[in-house]
């Protein structure tokens, strides 16, 4: 009786994961009697009582509250529709982008055009998964020039980290902007030898989540990335 894996273990659909009423069954799992079974294959997130699965890879499912980077798609008479990388878009009205006042039938890829990436909130989901976005919140805003790379969205918890820790970490050893969108984009922004640098810490803290040590693991890596830039540029 009791818990029968370990926190971010691997496990399998079908898979026993506790076993006896100790134990509550979240994302991912479900109860089966007196087992709690994974219903998904992932990494097993032990918190307290609550077992849940961390999938190794899906598509992000929108949730009010998140802040995402989406992407412009159509310009309607009443808005933009965001590519947010789910498999359903997003809507933001003319009235959630600005306090400015815009005439109806005014031209609206004068403030967001095709292609454009903005960092927005989710300020609804209804049952139909129809989802609206804002501009109006702190550090809402269009993104500039730069890098665009997708992530494992169940990842960005860790690409982030503790109160910023893990990307601010990048950010400083890098010199780039980064934002995170808990949709899984990531855009980054900065010298391009910096901005490869980046990009490989970010796929590596997203491929190695599951082990332990990994913050140890990735300030060595970029220090080590730092001295073979600064090398390189010495050279130069």
């Amino acid at each position: 009786m009791g818990l029968l894996v370990n926190d971010k273990q691997i496990v399998i659909p079908g898979e026993d994961l506790a076993s006896g009423m100790d134990f509550l069954p979240s994302h991912g799992t479900f109860r089966d009697g007196e087992h709690i079974v994974a219903a998904k294959l992932g990494i097993s997130s032990v918190d307290n009582r609550i077992i849940r699965i961390i999938p190794l890879s899906g598509k992000y499912m929108p949730k009010a509250g998140d802040n995402i980077v989406g992407r412009v798609v159509d310009v309607t008479i009443n808005g933009w529709r965001l590519d947010i990388n789910s498999a359903y878009s997003a809507m933001l009205s003319v009235k959630d982008a600005t306090s400015e006042f815009i005439a109806r039938g005014a031209d609206l890829t004068k403030y967001f055009n095709f292609g454009d990436y903005i960092l927005t909130g989710i300020i609804n989901v209804t049952s139909q998964n129809l989802v609206d976005v804002s501009m109006k919140g702190p550090g809402l805003r269009q993104l500039g020039e730069g890098r665009i790379i997708h992530v494992n969205p169940y990842k960005v918890p860790r690409i982030i980290g503790k109160q910023g820790s893990m990307v601010t970490m990048v950010k400083d050893a890098t010199s780039c902007r980064i934002t995170v969108g808990q949709n899984g984009v990531v855009w980054i922004q900065g010298l391009p030898e910096d901005e490869l640098v980046a990009v490989d810490a970010i796929r590596k803290i997203e491929q190695e989540s599951h082990i332990p040590g990994l913050t140890e693991r990735m300030k060595e890596y970029l220090d080590r990335r730092k001295r073979k830039v600064d090398s390189n540029e010495n050279k130069a």
